[in-house]
């Protein structure tokens, strides 16, 4: 049990695998589909269904790993480097999937990209230097704003309008890309922030 933790986090890992492969076999989903008639859940695709509910469980061990091994006291050198690196597979695959299907902007997910192997880069040089660049309340509810853009998206590829109300109106239409520009543009605003807030804590390690 006390290896639980990193089975979790590897399995994140290979949740991405399985994420990958079920849209790759499913083909490009049109985003603009809002079909309905196939009954309440009734998938557009296996494939987009298979990789919306891969991308959520690795979303809950996302919570789970580093909350048990806190809990059970089994931090180790291993989680602390594969957990985060697991995070930055799961939602960079996921965007970079959304940005070829027309759903985020290329931008968005370069800038994305980019802040996640800025921020890998500047807690290394931090931790070369013995000092440890914890995650702030910013960096998660980045995270937590990010995994909530991406399921919603996914959501929509995988059931479009086949869904009871109030989650219909939150996918489809004028109210689904709302709820997906609000989770958008405040994980944006977070990614800068959180990636400025990292800039400024390793201002001292930069020379």
């Amino acid at each position: 049990m006390r290896s639980l933790p990193n089975i979790l986090t590897l399995s994140r890992i290979a949740l991405v695998v399985v994420m990958t492969v079920a849209l790759a076999l499913d083909g490009a989903v049109s985003p603009a589909c809002d079909a309905v008639g196939g009954g309440w859940f009734s998938p557009l695709g296996t494939g987009s269904c298979v990789a919306l509910w891969a991308f959520v469980v690795g979303a809950i061990t996302d919570f789970f790993d580093g909350h048990l091994a806190r809990k059970w006291g089994v931090v180790s050198n291993f989680g602390k480097l594969i957990d985060p690196l697991a995070d930055k597979i799961l939602v960079c695959s996921a965007f970079i999937y959304l940005s070829t299907v027309g759903m985020c902007p290329f931008w968005i997910t370069i800038l994305i990209i980019f802040r996640e192997f800025l921020v890998t880069g500047l807690r290394q040089l931090a931790a070369a230097q013995g000092y440890i660049m914890a995650a702030d309340w910013c960096g998660k509810w980045k995270t937590g704003f990010q995994l909530a853009f991406c399921i919603a998206c996914l959501v929509h590829l995988a059931y479009g309008g086949n869904l009871p109300e109030p989650l219909c109106s939150m996918s489809v239409g004028a109210g689904g890309e709302w709820t997906r520009g609000i989770f958008l543009g405040a994980a944006v605003l977070l990614t800068v922030w959180s990636g400025l807030n990292y800039c400024f804590q390793a201002r001292k390690f930069i020379h």
